[in-house]
């Protein structure tokens, strides 16, 4: 059995001036966005706020320039990432798009589909859908229904998709789906790249327990896709899956998702005596410093072009349990909150959306399967 390894990064002069000048942008830029807003960080939707990063410089940090990006690392992207979320900045927009499209069209895909796309993504101006999980297979993807058929023309898409997160706000989806029959459980997939505008498309919405629309359902009835739909080689699609998902399962988004929440029991705490839960607050804060250095590492580690699957795995399931801990730390530790409806507030949100961080990326059962197989135990 080898354990993943989760090397310490570095930080340069150019990565600390960096930090510090997200910072002073997003100050301003937040300056009257109240904490139960930017408790909603990476399910707030700002087409301006994205298109204010792209010009920037903020997105596509690590495209090369050649196709409008910037050629920087992605421990780069790191830090702005993790400065947007500890802020609360409204992400969703660009997110997907940024995260995993992006470097997944720029791996896999055509120059037409480089040359026409990346550019859009770095000025923050074309938005994704991810179309992965479906009603009846959850995170198994070996099991999806949704099937490409070729004709003379390109294939034709049918099937459903569901928890498409802003479905209804893309340009394009990236579909996993089947193309061919296969004897081998992962073969006969492959990833089609779809125009949103296409005629045969049906996005539904599915409202999640706090009643907020961001989730999808998106159905394909006979969409028309031409030739150059295709991402990447035919066939190939379980494999270009895998590396897609390391880049959505290691991110900072994987351990803030509460942050504003624990910003805000701070703020309260100063005002008021936490007594010997104060031990709950060191454990919390201990754990979030060791799941950023993870989380960083993964990006040290797809900054020299590896492929950190395993290690993604861990980062988003310790990240997961870390984001759900957090409100109940929060309850423990400050057992009054009807004197501060800001609190109040974000503590209702968070409480709401933890029950989704152990599912989204990918459930728990399905990342400790992929984390046992990885050391060997299974």
């Amino acid at each position: 059995m080898t354990l993943p390894t989760f090397p310490l990064e570095t930080t340069t002069p150019a990565q600390i001036a960096l930090r510090e000048e997200l910072r002073t942008f997003l100050a301003d830029a937040l300056a009257d966005l109240p904490a139960r807003e930017r408790a909603r960080s990476w399910i707030g939707f700002d087409a301006d706020f994205s298109a204010a990063l792209g010009q920037r410089g903020w997105l596509g940090m690590t495209l090369p320039k050649a196709y409008g990006g910037h050629g920087r690392n992605a421990v780069d992207r790191h830090i702005v990432v993790e400065e947007l979320l500890a802020a609360g900045a409204p992400v969703a927009a660009h997110w997907i798009a940024d995260r995993q499209s992006a470097p997944l069209i720029l791996r896999h895909g055509t120059e037409e589909q480089r040359k026409t796309i990346l550019p859009r993504i770095a000025a923050g101006t074309c938005f994704f859908g991810i179309g992965m999980s479906e009603a009846n297979c959850g995170s198994d993807l070996a099991s999806v229904q949704t099937k490409a058929e070729k004709t003379a023309d390109g294939y034709v898409l049918n099937g459903t998709k569901l928890w498409t997160t802003y479905g209804h706000k893309a340009h394009y989806m990236v579909v996993f789906c089947r193309t061919s029959k296969s004897d081998d459980r992962h073969g006969g997939f492959s990833q089609v790249l779809v125009d949103m505008s296409l005629p045969g498309i049906t996005v539904s919405p599915v409202l999640d327990i706090a009643g907020e629309h961001h989730f999808n359902e998106v159905s394909f009835d006979n969409v028309a896709l031409p030739s150059n739909a295709l991402l990447g080689k035919e066939g190939d699609g379980w494999a270009q899956v895998i590396s897609e998902l390391a880049f959505e399962r290691s991110g900072p988004d994987r351990f803030l998702s509460s942050y504003v929440l624990i910003e805000e029991l701070l703020r309260c705490l100063k005002r008021v005596s936490a007594g010997s839960e104060t031990t709950d607050l060191g454990r919390m804060i201990a754990r979030l410093m060791v799941l950023r250095q993870m989380s960083l590492s993964v990006a040290g580690r797809l900054a020299r072009g590896e492929q950190p699957v395993l290690a993604a795995a861990i980062v988003k399931d310790l990240g997961a349990l870390f984001e759900q801990d957090v409100p109940e730390i929060a309850r423990r530790v400050l057992r009054d909150d009807a004197a501060d409806p800001e609190y109040a507030a974000v503590f209702q949100r968070i409480l709401l959306a933890a029950p989704s961080f152990s599912l989204r990326g990918g459930a728990r059962e399905i990342l400790r399967g992929i984390i046992a197989r990885g050391l060997g135990l299974r």
